[in-house]
């Protein structure tokens, strides 16, 4: 048996009537001769032969009794292909933005816990002959950064899909037993009180900072009293990192979520991002999220409600290797950084998107919502589900208060094929709360292009068809700006050249 780490069993907890945290991959798939089309069963049969490789998507949940203790994950004996792997159609005439409805209704549909946490939809009527693939997953068993990959090892990169030798993965979770799980439990209730203890003191030195965070009556008189309460010799020394916790500003897309989603997609040229990456000496991440808070400054403006200040944002990373893909658990975490859309220059607002990112690293130490998140998974998860569904649910969210979370990702560089049709798009699905914001956008590269997906709260941000139109704008902006770079970049004094 295999129990869930205290992370991912955060994400189940985290998941409420609004907020599912699932994540996914819509895949385009290119234009096919009529009736030479992929097929729900030509799905299902690719799948049957390979889904061996990905040994997560076979798992099921197994509760403790009374709910004492995280979950374990164990083999489903069998595997309903034809509840996972599904078909729907869309009217006439099948337009991008009807697809994008689709995903819209799909996405909001949260995952049977009762059944391995994944679904495939094969989507068909879209216009020019195409088809799609929408492949969600719960991030307690594959994060959003590994997704991309799990869906590479079920499709090929030649027009005739390869032969996979069907072997079962060396790790195979048989059920756990009653006395065995409650046994792991009682060993975790006796380490409680120094878990709680520990994650207690490193928390304290940041009450303040949390209290502003929160969004509940009362939080500006609680974090004067945290201030006044927190003695200055809790603070740790000169050498732990002093970067200040970002505070998320008031926005329209930062209120309580409904269940209820909107979805759109695009795609940028990669050679033109990484022309202004090289010719203004950044990297595509921050090109890539400059191009971000570009359209969210001007959907802000339009909407007039731009902010004095920068907005909190977050960055998913994960550090699990090769080695460690088919293993339970991940090790994501969200990098805080600061969106600078008060900036009115492009250029600038590039230079200052690199500082935050470069700085990324040291806040993320010093972020009391890391603190925080270690605090909550110390808790019993009995009292972590009873947490998460009040206003103190940020104590077991396993993301910080921000306004939203942009995500970039590298992809395949050479194009895929779904039985032999080619994949002409892979567009992120990702997921979004209360805690997290009401709009939450992700990148992929795939092949020559960077493909571009945003899904918001429908009742907050109705128009996120607006904010990806205005990215091809927002990379034409920043690509006029390299015409000028000489004057951008700083001078070396006359003796260094």
């Amino acid at each position: 048996m295999h129990q869930l780490s205290s992370l991912d069993a955060q994400f189940l907890d985290a998941e409420t009537s609004t907020t599912s945290t699932h994540v996914g991959v819509l895949s385009v798939l290119g234009p096919t001769a009529p009736g030479g089309g992929l097929t729900v069963q030509d799905l299902r049969t690719l799948a049957e032969g390979r889904l061996h490789l990905v040994g997560p998507l076979r798992w099921r949940l197994q509760e403790v009794p009374l709910g004492l203790d995280r979950p374990y994950w164990v083999d489903s004996e069998f595997l309903d292909l034809g509840y996972h792997i599904r078909e729907v159609a869309l009217t006439g005439p099948g337009t991008d933005e009807q697809l994008a409805e689709q995903i819209s209704v799909l996405s909001a549909r949260p995952l049977n816990r009762n059944r391995p946490l994944w679904e495939c939809y094969l989507v068909n009527g879209l216009t020019g002959g195409r088809q799609a693939i929408y492949t969600k997953v719960h991030p307690a068993v594959i994060d959003g950064l590994t997704a991309a990959q799990a869906l590479a090892v079920l499709m090929d990169t030649t027009p005739r899909p390869r032969t996979v030798p069907h072997r079962l993965s060396d790790e195979q979770y048989q059920a756990a037993g009653a006395l065995g799980m409650l046994g792991n439990s009682a060993w975790h209730l006796a380490l409680l009180p120094a878990r709680l203890m520990w994650s207690s003191l490193r928390l304290a030195p940041h009450l303040p900072e949390l209290a502003r965070t929160l969004t509940v009556p009362g939080a500006d008189l609680l974090g004067t009293l945290a201030r006044r309460l927190t003695p200055r010799a809790w603070r740790w020394s000169a050498d732990e990192p002093t970067a200040e916790a970002l505070t998320p500003p008031g926005t329209p897309f930062t209120g309580p979520a409904t269940a209820h989603r909107r979805f759109a997609f695009t795609s940028l040229p990669l050679g033109e991002v990484e022309a202004v990456r090289t010719a203004m000496g950044f990297t595509v991440d921050d090109v890539v999220t400059a191009l971000c808070t570009t359209v969210l400054r001007r959907w802000l403006i339009d909407h007039d409600a731009l902010p004095d200040t920068a907005m909190a944002a977050a960055m998913p990373i994960a550090g699990r290797t090769d080695a460690q893909f088919a293993a339970a658990g991940h090790r994501l975490s969200l990098l805080p950084i600061a969106l600078p859309i008060n900036e009115s220059d492009p250029a600038r607002r590039l230079q200052k998107v690199h500082t935050s990112l470069t700085a990324a690293p040291q806040r993320f130490r010093a972020a009391p919502a890391t603190l925080v998140r270690d605090f909550g998974a110390a808790l019993p998860r009995a009292l972590r589900g009873l947490l998460s569904r009040t206003p103190l649910r940020t104590l077991t969210m396993p993301t910080p208060p921000v306004n939203l979370i942009i995500s970039h990702a590298a992809g395949p560089a050479r194009p895929l094929y779904a039985a032999g049709i080619e994949v002409t798009g892979n567009f992120p699905v990702s997921a979004v709360s209360d805690v997290a914001g009401g709009i939450t956008i992700a990148a992929m590269s795939y092949g020559r292009h960077l493909d571009i997906g945003i899904i918001a709260c429908r009742n907050l941000v109705p128009d996120v068809w607006d904010v990806t139109g205005q990215l091809h704008q927002a990379l034409s902006e920043l690509t006029a700006c390299t015409r000028n770079v000489r004057y951008l970049r700083p001078r070396r004094p006359p003796e260094s050249r």
